[in-house]
């Protein structure tokens, strides 16, 4: 009868205990993660290995770079290969990054500008941690409007890739922060749910969550508050 108790109430038929479990180990995955991030982004900064990925080239090495190994996860998301290849991701993701922390490091206030879109990721994140446990319904409906939301974006993303329009960069930023801060408390919700059971695809849906709060912060930041003097 207790046993029956711990079952999760929307029919997963997974334990309190098994979510918990899933829910740390996610964590802590997601933690590990931010090194090899923090590893590419630096080599590509101090290489300037990026620094030629422009345009539509850049484009095109983020795409298939990020979609296979996306694909990759997922095809080894149960094996012991899953954590190596998620890690492998993030440090291709750092790489990916460098360009625009280099464009950021260029003014005088950069360093800054990076601190203070780190500190307004890490604070996204806590509310949207802390929403996820204190929100009793479910919002697995989210999940369809949030895609529909990053698939609009997406594409208007890679329209201005090609147009270059400053006001475009910031609008997008700023729907991108609305629409990846609502992916965080949906994926939150759901491990705490038990919808989903694999820690290794829980941590690559939130890490790319934070990933683009923390990208389009900057990109807010730069453009808003980069000071070149």
């Amino acid at each position: 009868m207790n046993h029956m108790n711990t079952l999760d109430s929307a029919g997963y038929g997974i334990s309190q205990q098994q979510r918990h479990r899933v829910l740390r180990n996610t964590y802590w995955l997601l933690a590990l993660s931010m090194l090899p991030t923090v590893l590419g982004a630096w080599i590509g900064v101090s290489t300037g290995i990026t620094r030629s990925l422009t345009g539509g080239m850049g484009l095109i090495v983020f795409m298939v770079g990020a979609f296979g190994f996306m694909f990759a996860i997922e095809k080894t998301k149960n094996s012991a290969a899953g954590v190596p290849v998620l890690l492998a991701f993030t440090f291709f993701m750092g790489l990916m990054l460098s360009r625009m922390i280099g464009m950021v490091l260029g003014f005088s206030n950069g360093s800054q500008l990076i601190m203070t879109a780190f500190a307004g990721t890490a604070g996204v994140f806590f509310v949207m941690a802390s929403l996820a446990t204190v929100i009793k319904r479910d919002l697995s409906g989210m999940g369809k409007w949030l895609f529909v939301g990053a698939l609009v974006l997406m594409v208007g993303a890679v329209i201005n890739v090609f147009v270059g329009s400053t006001a475009g960069m910031m609008a997008i930023s700023m729907l991108a922060i609305g629409i990846f801060s609502a992916f965080m408390l949906y994926d939150l919700k759901r491990i705490l749910d038990g919808g989903e059971t694999n820690y290794i695809s829980a941590t690559l849906s939130l890490y790319l969550s934070i990933y683009n709060v923390f990208q389009s912060l900057l990109a807010l930041l730069g453009i808003m508050g980069g000071d070149r003097d």
